[in-house]
């Protein structure tokens, strides 16, 4: 069974990720699992992790990919880190359809 980098919990969906910020544009860049084995979602964003500047373009992002109001995507660990916790608000199960669809199938990168 493949590991996924999200889970459902009652307020929506939980996402893994790792970020990548000062890339050359945003993308998805598929999943990465660190030395424990932990899975997450390698995602980049052309924006500096100055002042906020990356996670705010991580959430616009992930709005956009996903069909969510920007309210509706809440970094709730690792705001100063690559490493990011995010909880995607709303029908848990739609939203983990629609993260299915997007990771596709994306290798695990080590």
């Amino acid at each position: 069974m493949r590991s996924l980098p999200y889970q459902i919990v009652p307020e929506g969906v939980r996402l893994a990720l790792r970020l990548t910020p000062r890339a050359n544009r945003n993308g998805l860049d598929g999943l990465v699992a660190d030395a424990e084995g932990r899975v997450a979602l390698q995602v980049r964003v052309a924006a500096p992790p100055v002042e906020g500047a990356a996670n705010a373009a991580l959430v616009a992002y992930l709005a956009d990919n996903l069909g969510l109001r920007r309210s509706e995507i809440r970094i709730v660990s690792g705001g100063t880190g690559r490493r990011k916790m995010v909880l995607l608000s709303g029908d848990g199960a739609a939203i983990a359809d629609r993260l299915g669809t997007w990771i596709g199938d994306a290798p695990i990168r080590r």
